[in-house]
């Protein structure tokens, strides 16, 4: 199933690129978050593949208000068709579509791809992380010798002040919230913190690749990811480290409380 997963994640890739090379898409943000019309259009095929993929399994979807007042079904699949829509609207690289099957409260299979970089990051319970169809991992070194990675040219906010207390000097931008799970997966980067609402389906695929790649997803109070009830967490925390995890957390808490 994982290589029918990562064929259905690449075709949904190439409605967004075709989407974008034409401009065949309109947009509206809102604040600060932005929607565009394509997500529609991605949920749509997703959700058709997915279904057919696997006959009876509810496919719940960021795109789908519906789909999430119910209470969650045992077994279902979690997508996020379009993850980093501004990097899409701008014209970056960093953008993903994603989906995870969830059972028990837990992802067990999970794919991401990055289109305009034709990436793709696949795992499975128990099995191990796959980028590009070779084996991926986290990669340990001294805490100094990390890098942070997050969406804005420079650290900025909370990236910048873990930073200074991790004494973490390198940096990595990245695009999306899945794209940069996974570069800490890849090893490419080591640490990735957000204090803002995360919600299940930002996380459910890359937190599976992180997981088999070695690393460690919590939310900010050093929990895991729960997928049961509301849809929205409080913060983020992917690091190559459980003990580093479980510091930043109460780092982060000593700080709203301050």
């Amino acid at each position: 199933m994982l290589d029918d997963l990562a064929a259905i994640l690449r075709q949904a890739g190439r409605i967004l690129l075709d989407r974008r090379a034409s401009g065949a898409f309109t947009f509206q943000r809102t604040g600060a978050s932005v929607h565009a019309s394509v997500d529609i259009e991605v949920h749509d095929f997703l959700a058709r593949a997915l279904s057919g993929l696997s006959a009876g399994v509810p496919v719940l979807s960021e795109e789908d208000a519906g789909s999430q007042r119910d209470p969650r079904p045992e077994k279902y699949w979690l997508i996020d068709p379009l993850d980093g829509t501004a990097s899409f609207i701008e014209g970056y690289t960093g953008f993903v579509t994603q989906a995870a099957l969830i059972r028990g409260r837990r992802p067990i299979l999970a794919g991401v791809h990055a289109p305009a970089l034709d990436e793709t990051f696949l795992a499975e319970a128990g099995a191990g992380a796959l980028h590009n169809g070779l084996r991926c991992g986290v990669t340990v070194r001294r805490e100094e010798q990390w890098t942070m990675t997050d969406n804005y040219p420079t650290p900025q906010g909370v990236a910048a002040d873990l930073m200074h207390v991790l004494r973490v000097t390198r940096y990595l931008e990245c695009g999306s919230i899945g794209l940069k799970i996974c570069r800490v997966a890849d090893g490419t980067a080591d640490i990735f913190v957000k204090d803002v609402t995360i919600r299940d389906w930002d996380v459910a695929a890359p937190q599976l690749v992180l997981e088999e790649a070695g690393g460690t997803l919590r939310d900010a109070t050093g929990d895991q990811f729960p997928y049961v009830g509301a849809f929205e967490h409080r913060g983020l925390i992917a690091c190559v480290s459980p003990d580093a995890a479980r510091r930043i957390a109460r780092w982060l808490n000593k700080r709203e409380e301050s």
